[in-house]
């Protein structure tokens, strides 16, 4: 499916008796289509863009500032290409401006040129103390996830995902009761299986029971993800960190050295303890993450949330699954093969179940996963 160029969103402007349209101005629902596009586009091409944003202050917005917006809107204008769009990011608001396929210059001087570009030609129009009410900020895509311990701003770029959130509200509500009241009752019903694993890891190997790793959630938040310790303690990570890297990029392939067979994972680890190759190979190592979802950090069912050098190794493409859902403790990759796919087949069903996401299909993944625990399928 191909994208749609500049001239036909004006031309769906003017369709709809759009008075932006004549402006040069995209109303905010096709602006917002737009940059929803051209992150597409980007991820595609690999070819970064920059949405500024000007956030206009009330007395630009009524009716008597009417005169000091038709100074901003034209200047705006000029300083854009024909690929370039220019809309409304927020109706009345905030204007919103998409420099598109900026190649592969360094990201600050891009901005810095930017910048100075658009203030010098709105000093040119506007009295200082106009210029002074007006906020100008720039957000780059793809953005640099690993900056931020908040997580991504994604009113900004992602204004869609935060209008498509708003609509999900109750049954989002629905979920995270399921999450909380499921993952109570798991722990609780577990308790002595939970005992007798933390009895066998103390016994078979020095070291704490439960391992405390950084995992990256939904909109780049990290957290804290516990698993119990399946590894002797003061190992290599730069195993699992090289390892990991190729399998993103696509650089192994089943049965290569330190796999089995048609599986896609280090099947022969030598950090594991003998417990340890028990509980992974069972998924037991897992059981602790019901009190991340307890503490609204993951939900029952969602893509596995990525170490953050995992992260850095992404394609553009692949941080889509961190976007669309919460990352969760089973999955429709876990049922659907686990680690006998291939990483981009991995992110393929993620963002197939992020989709298609409803209450019903959580319910039909969790019914398949025990099945898929108990046969050891693509466990390593």
């Amino acid at each position: 499916m191909g994208f749609p160029d500049l001239k036909s969103l004006f031309s769906a402007a003017s369709r709809n008796g759009s008075a932006n349209a004549a402006n040069g101005l995209l109303p905010q629902p096709l602006f917002i289509r737009a940059l929803r596009l051209e992150r597409k586009r980007a991820e595609r091409s690999r070819k970064p863009f920059v949405l500024m944003l000007l956030d206009l202050p009330a007395p630009l917005r009524n009716s008597k500032g009417g005169n000091l917006l038709n100074k901003t809107v034209p200047a705006i204008l000029s300083s854009t290409r024909e690929t370039d769009i220019a809309g409304w990011h927020q109706e009345n608001s905030a204007l919103g401006v998409i420099f598109a396929e900026l190649g592969a210059a360094n990201t600050k001087s891009t901005l810095g040129a930017l910048r100075a570009r658009v203030t010098t030609l709105l000093q040119s129009v506007l009295r200082a103390e106009e210029l002074a009410q007006i906020r100008i900020t720039f957000h780059c895509f793809p953005e640099d996830w690993g900056q931020d311990e908040t997580g991504l701003p994604i009113e900004k770029l992602y204004p869609d995902l935060v209008k498509r959130d708003e609509s999900r509200k109750v049954s989002r509500a629905i979920e995270r009761t399921i999450d909380v009241s499921g993952s109570a009752m798991a722990l609780i019903l577990l308790s002595p299986v939970l005992l007798a694993i933390a009895l066998a890891i103390k016994l078979s190997s020095p070291g704490p029971v439960l391992f405390r790793q950084k995992r990256i959630g939904q909109y780049g938040v990290p957290f804290t993800c516990l698993k119990f310790r399946t590894m002797h303690t003061g190992n290599d990570p730069r195993i699992h960190m090289d390892y990991v890297k190729r399998l993103i990029r696509g650089n192994v392939s089943p049965g290569a050295s330190g796999t089995n067979g048609n599986v896609y994972k280090i099947t022969t680890d030598p950090r594991l303890t003998s417990a340890g190759r028990l509980l992974r190979k069972t998924s037991l190592d897992e059981l602790p993450q019901f009190l991340n979802v307890l503490r609204g950090e993951m939900s029952m069912v969602g893509p596995r949330p990525p170490i953050p050098y995992e992260l850095e190794a992404y394609d553009i493409w692949h941080r889509r699954r961190l976007l669309d859902v919460q990352p969760g403790i089973t999955g429709l990759w876990q049922v659907s093969g686990r680690s006998r796919l291939p990483f981009d087949d991995m992110v393929r069903l993620d963002l197939k179940y992020a989709r298609a996401w409803s209450l019903w299909l959580d319910l039909k993944i969790l019914l398949r996963t025990p099945q898929a625990v108990f046969s050891g399928e693509g466990a390593y």
